[in-house]
């Protein structure tokens, strides 16, 4: 399930029931062109649908022209805080879309210019409502809560509406997961507009992504997203491949290779932490290959024991039960040979090789 209504940003869908797309934000120097479109180039390489961009001044928007020009086939939006002149000129120099907090862009005259200009370049406008930047009534009434992001999300959303635009796409982040979860499960009973997730000021890689994934995941495994940022502190290239990991947990989208593995007890008798490991690096470039091909998704189980392996490896597409330094390999629920322990792994990625 996603968003009923959706919109196009670069070329990318948005909600409506296609696939959820994902983001990241570059964090070079905006006003330092070549920069940027280095780590853009860099950040789609690595799965990305969509880049954002930061716009803190006319020079970094004069520079996000350049960005465009560079690269006018990459979906791009400007983000844009305070200055709603900035907006303007971004959607003037071609971004995509543009992000907007409505609790620090200013006035209703401000909004509607930078509606007028979305309208008339055909880009979506994204109603990103943050935690840290609420209308002080909504502050005063309602505190940094849930409710108070989705109260300050929909007045804005129809304070566009009301201004005859319908190319919109909305956010409630903040860095509390829990308020963060309930805030985008209020907003989706509210509102058809595509839904663009995420835990804001996670934290660096390893909290970032436990936050991402119990946040994000949640909600996707409810149907709730139609595109996507992991926020991690430093290196944006670690955010695609977290974002799709994610996705792929909560079943938004398909492995290319699914690898099933046993958590080990004390009826393994193979090295089978080794054996799983030396087969998910092997098969990385296969998946890569069949995600490119589009083929089918293959699903590998490497079991420890007989006592769920045999079950789980004949599930699989290709599987092995492993016994004391040895494992019946599996095809397609039919068991095929025996091999040594160290056989295991190259003949698994062997097999899952020739798979059409």
């Amino acid at each position: 399930m996603s968003s009923k209504k959706s919109v196009v940003c670069g070329g990318v869908r948005i909600g409506g029931g296609a696939p959820v797309s994902v983001q990241s934000m570059a964090n070079a120097d905006p006003r330092d062109a070549k920069a940027v479109i280095k780590q853009v180039n860099k950040l789609m390489g690595l799965g990305c649908d969509i880049m954002r961009v930061a716009v803190p001044d006319m020079n970094a928007a004069i520079a996000f022209g350049e960005v465009k020009k560079a690269l006018p086939d990459v979906p791009i939006v400007a983000d844009i805080h305070f200055d709603y002149e900035l907006a303007i000129a971004s959607i003037e120099y071609g971004a995509d879309g543009v992000r907007i907090n409505p609790g620090n862009i200013g006035s209703e005259s401000r909004m509607r210019a930078v509606v007028v200009t979305a309208q008339q370049y055909g880009v979506p406008i994204r109603i990103g409502v943050n935690s840290g930047s609420l209308e002080q009534d909504i502050l005063e009434t309602k505190g940094v809560t849930a409710d108070a992001l989705v109260e300050s999300a929909m007045r804005n959303v129809r304070l566009v509406e009301d201004m005859g635009f319908d190319d919109i796409i909305v956010s409630v982040k903040c860095s509390d997961v829990q308020m963060t979860f309930d805030a985008y499960r209020k907003v989706a009973t509210k509102t058809d507009h595509p839904l663009h997730i995420g835990v804001t000021e996670a934290g660096t890689y390893e909290d970032a992504l436990m936050k991402s994934a119990v946040g994000l995941g949640g909600l996707l495994m409810c149907g709730i997203g139609d595109t996507m940022r992991v926020s991690i502190t430093g290196d944006p290239a670690q955010e695609p491949a977290a974002a799709i990991e994610i996705l792929e947990a909560a079943g938004a989208r398909k492995r290319a290779i699914n690898v099933v593995s046993c958590p080990t007890c004390g009826r393994t008798q193979v090295d089978l932490a080794q054996i799983a490991d030396n087969i998910e690096k092997k098969l990385k470039p296969i998946a890569k290959k069949r995600e490119k091909a589009g083929a089918d998704p293959v699903t590998v189980a490497v079991m420890g024991c007989e006592v769920n392996g045999p079950g789980e490896a004949r599930e699989a597409d290709i599987g092995v039960a492993c016994g004391r330094g040895k494992g019946l390999i599996f095809a397609h629920g039919e068991p095929v040979k025996t091999v040594s322990e160290d056989e295991i792994a190259g003949t698994i990625v062997k097999m899952v090789s020739e798979i059409k």
